[in-house]
């Protein structure tokens, strides 16, 4: 489908949608600060309440609440679902006063492209479609509330729901954005993460005596660590030991220490290989009198590619040459998403498609204020031709 009409309007609002985006990353909005995220999510229902769109909130007790907002919601075609998240990294303060930064064809500040710059673009995207009179299906937009801190085992509800709520869609467009090094290109792989606490109990006894009585658990703790460290393939599976803490005092024999893992892993079964690795490690023991209790404390699913998403890049550069945008190639990231989960549920999914910008989660993080228009008109192009 022919989309210059669509791009017209788009252009047209374009400076209105700059004004959203410089709203919504002034409402700093730390994952596990409810109150923020859910201010976020009340203008951005409050937006899509003044476009006419249907809205629906999840209420989530820990977290911000979900929010699904749907054009064309009475068609009964499959839905296209477009979805961003609106926590952020950083606490509240840590860029100044103002937050939010404009200087030339950037914008400064939290969550400028990570990721509520994509949430902008999709809006600015379903406005220019309402204006235009597309019917054909249903456009969703998902709103998600705490994906800086999914991988944890208890932060596990709101992807749960988005998973569960997009599960009817023809197709998934995650508003992930994308720093210069990854233009014009969709994710389609991403490793999956996954994290461990190593508790070592060990025998306490005075630093004096250390040759003949006590059972040192930062000298057990050092073994594994080095045996956890051999574990190092920049397209597989790394296992890195990032925390290391134990003992109280200098002169006594330490009876406790913990180390905390960081897994990364790009195919299922090298989690499964992850797993019988430090269990071996935690269950070898170098320092008699010494144990070890393993704990898995986060776990987020790698994305593989898989032939719905293919086929689904492949319509998408169909509809993008059409209209004379840049197509996309297969991009791969080492860094988690939603779009993990999306595709480990069986939905064609495309990540990293919302605005461009570098240095996310650094307090140097910027959007390219060009780069909505062209990320709007992205995904206009990609939801009509489907």
């Amino acid at each position: 489908m022919n989309c210059s009409h669509i791009f017209s309007e788009i252009d047209s609002l374009c400076e209105e949608y700059v004004g959203v985006w410089e709203d919504i990353c002034s409402i700093e909005s730390p994952s596990r600060d409810k109150a923020r995220v859910d201010a976020v999510g009340d203008y951005l229902v409050a937006l899509a309440n003044k476009l006419g769109f249907e809205v629906e909130r999840y209420p989530e007790e820990r977290f911000g609440d979900v929010i699904s907002v749907t054009m064309n919601a009475d068609s009964k075609n499959a839905p296209v679902t477009i979805s961003g998240h609106m926590d952020t990294v950083h606490p509240v303060g840590l860029f100044g006063t103002p937050a939010v930064k404009r200087e030339g064809d950037k914008l400064f500040g939290p969550g400028t492209m990570d990721c509520k710059g994509g949430i902008a673009a999709g809006f600015l995207a379903m406005h220019a479609l309402k204006r235009c009179g597309y019917t054909a299906r249903p456009v969703r937009m998902l709103l998600q509330s705490n994906e800086e801190i999914g991988s944890g085992l208890d932060c596990k509800g709101p992807i749960e729901r988005i998973c569960d709520i997009s599960k009817d869609s023809v197709a998934f467009l995650n508003l992930e954005g994308h720093e210069g090094f990854f233009e014009n290109k969709a994710c389609l792989k991403r490793k999956g993460s996954a994290r461990f606490s190593l508790k070592i109990k060990g025998v306490a006894a005075h630093g004096a005596y250390c040759a003949v009585e006590g059972a040192n658990a930062i000298v057990e703790a050092s073994h594994k660590v080095i045996e956890l460290d051999k574990y190092k393939s920049d397209d597989g599976l790394t296992i890195n030991c990032g925390i290391i803490s134990g003992g109280s005092v200098v002169n006594t024999v330490p009876d406790s220490c913990e180390v905390k893992i960081d897994v990364r892993y790009a195919k299922a079964e090298q989690f499964e290989e992850a797993l019988a690795i430090i269990d071996r490690v935690a269950n070898e023991t170098h320092v008699k009198g010494c144990t070890c209790e393993v704990t898995m404390t986060a776990k987020r699913v790698a994305m593989e590619p898989c032939e719905k998403s293919l086929a689904l890049l492949e319509l998408a550069n169909k509809a993008l040459v059409e209209n004379g945008l840049a197509t996309l190639e297969v991009g791969e990231r080492r860094g988690g998403s939603d779009a993990s989960d999306i595709t480990s549920c069986g939905i064609p999914c495309l990540d990293s498609i919302g605005v461009g910008g570098e240095r996310a989660h650094s307090v140097e993080e910027y959007g390219v204020i060009s780069s909505l228009p062209e990320s709007a008109k992205r995904i206009v192009s990609i939801v009509t031709v489907l």
